[in-house]
């Protein structure tokens, strides 16, 4: 009798408790004379205080707290506020990326010139001549503006844009071979970043996958004997960052293309990267250029718009106009067709292109992968300095600037190392895992690595005007 009685005093005093949270408009009210309306929009501000009513009410039911201690307003009210800032601030914001990966997939890739951004904020804000011929006044193609200059840069007949190189492989695979047999070495049935894997991508295209030689050697005999009358063509793929060194071999493109034209099929490749500038000049060599390629005498090639070319995120296909023009009418276009941003910044991106003497000093990412190492090395001193201002040359900081290592990043110039000057920096009795996570949490992030215990800074990928929100950075560290 006296456990009954005390379970039923138990349930008493919890629903006196409960009894005591407040109604969600009462608190709405308090909102507005502490002015969180309309600071914050009326429906966001009471579902986040439903939700704050329903995380007291757990705790009262689960740990036996006072709701009296819960809804303090010294703690109700700032947690409310930083949850709706945090909900309203923007998921995607600007980063700091000192990690010295220059096309990095996770940080989006290439940063864009500011002319292409600003060409990009014009045609957002309003209307725009997208599929439209003001020269007519009838309806146009939206992707005409860039085929030509597409064509002029890559020596091709026609050219066409979709969302991705994925989507660009997978759009070629169904016009041209969407129930029969497509052709490809062993080792070049790679999964890239993303899940993106060759054989899926082929079986989706509604193609039927012949894959052909040994993983490490195919030779052009073994593409001559799977040829029969339901092959549709002969695919190439680069690797991307997945190399087989040794014993391999592979034919060569023009070998590969005289067969495709003895058997009349012809020759796709998916170039990855798409590098349209000859990078050998300044010591990156591997890729060749889009215009190289398809002198080779290939049929159609795809590669992105957002890695070695440096522009926004695009699958490009140029090549031969009556297979280009079979993709262009393909159902399968329409869903991944780009938009006027997209085509508005690859515009102004390609643009550049058509001066070669001047483009690297025009495009961040080929500026960013061909400067030399006294220029980092004087950068990364810079930096030092500002760092050391901002901190008042505290003794707890120590910092270094030493050689160390770059990438290309996103599948470009695989297997290469690019030299490069670095600060490593750490700050005494603190965790250097610690103050990653702290700069890569501030309300301005900023990503860099991590290397023997110190923090590196590497200014390959750090831009000018981002060294003063370092040095503030560094300072907050040091305060941790």
């Amino acid at each position: 009798m006296v456990t009954i009685n005390s379970e039923e005093s138990g349930k008493k005093r919890l629903q006196s408790e409960l009894a005591q949270l407040p109604a969600v408009d009462e608190l709405l009210r308090e909102a507005l004379l502490r002015e969180f309306l309309p600071r914050f929009p009326r429906p966001l501000v009471a579902d986040e205080i439903r939700k704050l009513l329903a995380k007291v009410k757990d705790k009262v039911l689960r740990e036996n707290l006072k709701v009296r201690n819960l809804l303090a307003a010294e703690i109700f009210w700032p947690e409310l506020e930083k949850n709706l800032v945090e909900f309203i601030a923007p998921a995607l914001k600007k980063v700091i990326n000192a990690s010295g990966v220059v096309i990095h997939t996770n940080l989006g890739r290439s940063p864009l010139p500011a002319t292409a951004v600003e060409q990009i904020a014009a045609v957002a804000a309003g209307y725009s001549n997208l599929e439209y011929d003001l020269n007519t006044g009838s309806r146009s193609i939206r992707y005409v503006n860039v085929e030509d200059l597409l064509c002029r840069l890559c020596g091709t007949e026609a050219a066409m844009v979709v969302n991705n190189n994925a989507g660009a492989v997978l759009l070629a695979l169904s016009a041209l071979a969407a129930g029969r047999e497509v052709v490809v070495s062993r080792g070049e049935l790679v999964e890239i970043g993303g899940a993106f894997r060759i054989p899926e991508i082929v079986t989706q295209g509604g193609a039927v996958l012949r894959e052909v030689g040994a993983t490490n050697r195919t030779h052009l005999r073994d593409y001559e004997a799977a040829i029969n009358e339901e092959t549709a063509l002969l695919l190439k793929v680069h690797t991307s960052n997945y190399r087989i060194a040794g014993f391999t071999y592979q034919p060569e493109m023009r070998e590969l293309v005289a067969l495709g034209q003895k058997y009349d099929l012809p020759v796709i490749e998916d170039l990855g990267s798409g590098n349209l500038l000859d990078l050998k000049a300044f010591g990156l060599r591997g890729e060749p250029t889009v215009a190289e390629t398809m002198a080779t005498g290939i049929a159609l090639a795809t590669f992105s718009g957002d890695k070695l070319l440096g522009g926004p995120q695009a699958g490009i296909i140029v090549g031969r106009r009556e297979l280009v023009e079979k993709l262009k009418k393909h159902p399968l276009n329409r869903a991944l067709r780009i938009d006027k941003m997209t085509l508005a910044g690859l515009e102004a991106v390609l643009k550049y292109y058509l001066d070669p003497a001047t483009v690297v000093d025009n495009i961040p990412t080929l500026r960013m992968l061909t400067v030399g190492a006294d220029e980092l090395k004087k950068q990364a001193q810079r930096l030092r300095r500002v760092i050391k201002r901002s901190c008042f040359a505290s003794a707890r900081l120590q910092m270094r600037v030493a050689t160390s290592v770059s990438r290309a990043g996103g599948g470009a110039l695989p297997m290469v190392e690019l030299d490069t000057f670095a600060l490593f920096l750490r700050v005494q009795g603190q965790s250097t895992t610690r103050l990653e996570e702290y700069l890569r949490l501030r309300s301005q992030p900023i990503v860099v690595r991590i290397v023997d215990d110190w923090l590196v800074f590497d200014p390959r990928t750090i831009f000018a005007d981002e060294f003063a929100e370092i040095g503030r950075a560094c300072r907050e560290l040091l305060s941790l």
